[in-house]
């Protein structure tokens, strides 16, 4: 039935083609190249990375293409095709300034910017985008599109930093820049990270602390296992105040305790005892367990055992429900839904307050997995949920 299509991802081939041809249609001549960047799934560490924490995503098979040629001037020219709409910008490298472009304009434009932030200074550009990253479902699209934008300016421009991890580290830097201080959202590094950072058939465990990446192998076929994506297709939208509200609570938390974040607390129940307020002690006591969550779940896959990382799983959405509050009633019920159907493990992933559920699954009870969750949805009276495959999958790259 076609509530339970899987949603596929674009080849390289079909993503470069879908790039090339807006550029041609746009602007005379062709691009130079065309650049790709994933959208990611973050398996366990949420809301971790702005706090020195661990995380552990993938990249997702769906990515964001750009079409890029530079120019001799200072002009820049944009094209977006997203979900078959079709935006334009012209303006000049001058008016690429925070604040003063339209947001979809900020995610590229601002990688520009935020390169002359470190005295990096592109040239004129222009450029296409088109995407099947799913938007606002907590995938990271935008990420997605700043780091394969970054990727462009970066090989154009020589700054030679997408050819080894430690280059591409600074590149990370260049794109959170962009996210936090362009565009205005006050996101970790986690979304960059994965996109540019990981590696095909691994999920990467990100250091947030020290920046420092180990690749962990993830091979769910070898053990039979599938990882279904639940898109709520609720709103999600990191810029809200709500995710602000969560990281500012954090930080007065790490002042309160005389940390620098708090990654470094060391015993939780002395922490909780100098917090008298209900709230910033439930924020404390998620991020703490949550670090410890991943931890606990890479020994386990390190260990053979990915069978096992259910309770970790179900027990990380049950803090980002009860003691984070970010999550929603859609996630809840998809959540709900797939541990009932007999899914391994169950959690949202991604910043919250909508976007997607993901559940670890035998392949065999996928389709059963998934066909509760729509069923679910209807009887909630919810929009159906849109269902995809994460596949641990390559960084963003030239692919064009």
């Amino acid at each position: 039935m076609d509530t339970l299509q899987i949603v596929p991802a674009w080849s390289a081939t079909e993503g470069a083609r879908r790039a090339s041809e807006l550029f041609e249609t746009t602007f005379e001549g062709t691009a130079d190249g065309v650049w790709a960047s994933p959208g990611r799934v973050n398996i366990i560490g949420e809301h971790t990375d702005y706090n020195g924490g661990l995380c552990l995503p993938i990249a997702l098979p769906h990515r964001t293409y750009v079409a890029l040629r530079p120019r001799s001037d200072d002009e820049v020219h944009l094209a977006s095709a997203f979900e078959g709409n079709v935006l334009h910008w012209d303006g000049r490298l001058s008016d690429l300034q925070p604040g003063t472009v339209p947001s979809w304009v900020g995610y590229v434009g601002g990688m520009a910017w935020s390169f002359g932030r470190d005295e990096m200074t592109v040239t004129g550009f222009d450029a296409t985008l088109t995407s099947c990253v799913p938007t606002a479902a907590g995938l990271s699209s935008s990420a997605a599109v700043e780091c394969a934008v970054g990727l462009a300016l970066d090989e154009v421009n020589g700054f030679g930093l997408g050819g080894s991890d430690e280059g591409r580290a600074e590149l990370v830097t260049v794109a959170v820049r962009t996210e936090n201080d362009f565009v205005g959202a006050r996101t970790g590094d986690l979304d960059q990270s994965a996109s540019l950072r990981t590696r095909e058939g691994h999920a990467l465990l990100l250091d947030c602390l020290d920046g420092s990446t180990r690749q962990v192998p993830f091979d769910l076929d070898a053990q039979n296992l599938e990882l279904l994506v639940i898109d709520t297709r609720a709103t999600h939208s990191h810029a809200t105040g709500a995710y602000g509200q969560r990281r500012a609570t954090c930080e007065a938390a790490a002042t309160l305790l005389g940390v620098e974040t708090l990654r470094e607390i060391t015993d939780l129940d002395a922490a909780l005892a100098r917090i008298s307020d209900g709230e910033m002690a439930r924020r404390v006591r998620h991020v703490v367990t949550e670090i410890q969550r991943v931890r606990d779940f890479v020994t386990l896959v390190e260990a053979g055992r990915l069978l096992d990382v259910g309770p970790l799983m179900d027990a990380s959405h049950d803090s980002l429900r009860d003691d984070y509050e970010v999550t929603c009633p859609e996630l809840d019920v998809a959540v709900d839904a797939a541990r009932s159907a007999g899914a391994i493990g169950a959690r949202m992933t991604g910043g919250g307050f909508g976007g997607c559920a993901i559940a670890l699954v035998d392949a065999e009870k996928r389709d059963d997995v998934a066909a509760a969750a729509v069923a679910a949805f209807a009887e909630h009276g919810f929009a159906a949920p849109r269902l995809y495959a994460a596949i641990p999958s390559a960084a963003g790259g030239r692919v064009n």
